[in-house]
């Protein structure tokens, strides 16, 4: 008979391991697929079935409410890196969030404000009111009592990592270093940032510059190196008859080129504006590189050393110039100064921002505005601007 000290499962030191990472796992998925995509941004529909076993999971192992944690996220999308913002590190900075993350989301959790403005349609049914919301230190209680009776004595670290998971991984890594460090597909209006290509520990989330791009989509991944191991568990519950996407990220779709740019290549431009953005960044990275050569040559006195230009400017070329930070629109300008061809090219692409940014002009204002570009681009006398300017006028909506 096993001793009340080993509990009722007895394990080898590395079935703890296992059984750990299990259960923060099923925790991590539960907040990715069920208050992220869910509930927070509307990306997908659930079947009841999962949709009350993750609730019930999340308040065993974090005691969050539902409406809380959809609040302070779509507050965060909407006032993201302003003031207003609940946990930004680009305002308050990267230590403060990622070891104070979850103090700012239990501040944020007491604004009826937030509550009211931004938790509509979260879950207001009985177990919610009388349980879920009303008693939220019993589930963490709760699961307490369970890894110490399966557990025993393992069962207190077991139970203290679950605790520590969602304000490490969520509050911290993904809330803060989410939004300070990485590397960035899109060039979107925020700090955002993809932390690694491929995880499976914070559940896809780790692609958050993705995510802030296409907020409303339920797929997180978007280069072909990517893994989103939460998209991977929507698409076995759609198949399983238990989810349904709503919306995942708009794709790029080339066919032969237009004679002449449409109001359905104007659409499909505007639709797949940062994926545009991002492809014309990669289609310059050549003729970037031979002019930064040539430049090395005849104009040294260039700050190379105080910051890797060529860097730069494959990053300026995915920005709208008003996303470009000031203390960097001085290097930028004399860099251009110096490259007739860079010129040209960086002031082509800030002339595809009025295609999609909020203005009066007309429908057919934008693509007379469209057509003209790709006739300049094509008489340019520079050949990959005139390749973009053809691929332009082969984008479809997928």
């Amino acid at each position: 008979m096993l001793s009340w000290l080993n509990g009722l499962i007895d394990l080898p030191w590395w079935g703890y391991i296992v059984v750990t990472l299990v259960l923060t796992h099923i925790t991590i998925a539960s907040v990715t697929i069920f208050l992220h995509r869910h509930q927070a941004h509307r990306a997908l529909d659930l079947h009841p079935i999962p949709s009350h076993f993750f609730r019930f999971w999340l308040w065993l192992t974090t005691g969050m409410i539902t409406k809380e944690w959809a609040s302070i996220h779509r507050k965060h999308h909407a006032k993201c890196e302003t003031a207003e913002d609940p946990h930004s590190p680009q305002v308050l900075g990267i230590k403060k969030v990622f070891f104070e993350g979850a103090e700012l989301y239990r501040a944020e959790s007491k604004n009826r404000e937030t509550m009211e403005k931004f938790g509509h349609g979260t879950p207001d049914d009985w177990l919610e009111r009388n349980l879920y919301s009303k008693h939220s230190v019993w589930g963490p209680t709760t699961m307490a009592i369970i890894d110490l009776l399966l557990f025993g004595a393992n069962g207190i670290w077991i139970w203290a990592i679950q605790m520590i998971w969602i304000p490490l991984t969520a509050a911290g890594i993904i809330n803060g270093i989410g939004h300070y460090w990485g590397y960035r597909n899109f060039e979107n209006e925020d700090a955002s940032t993809n932390i690694v290509p491929w995880g499976i520990l914070i559940g896809g989330e780790e692609l958050h510059n993705n995510h802030h791009t296409f907020g409303t989509s339920a797929k997180l991944s978007n280069k072909w190196f990517e893994f989103d191991i939460g998209w991977m568990y929507i698409r076995l519950l759609e198949m399983a008859g238990l989810a349904k996407v709503r919306r995942v990220a708009p794709a790029v779709r080339e066919v032969s080129p237009k004679a002449l740019a449409d109001l359905d290549t104007l659409q499909a431009i505007i639709a797949n504006r940062y994926e545009i953005a991002s492809a014309y960044a990669r289609q310059f990275k050549a003729t970037v590189s031979s002019e930064m050569d040539k430049l090395r040559e005849r104009a040294p006195h260039l700050p190379h050393v105080e910051m890797n230009l060529q860097r730069a400017m494959k990053r300026w070329l995915k920005q709208d110039r008003k996303d470009t930070p000031e203390h960097e629109q001085a290097k930028l300008d004399a860099l251009l100064a110096e490259s007739k061809t860079l010129d040209t090219v960086y002031r082509m692409r800030q002339e595809l921002t009025q295609l999609w940014e909020r203005s009066s002009a007309s429908k057919e204002q934008l693509l007379k505005q469209l057509q003209d570009w790709c006739a300049r681009a094509e008489a340019s006398g520079i050949e990959a601007l005139r390749e973009f300017s053809l691929r332009l006028r082969g984008v479809a909506l997928a």
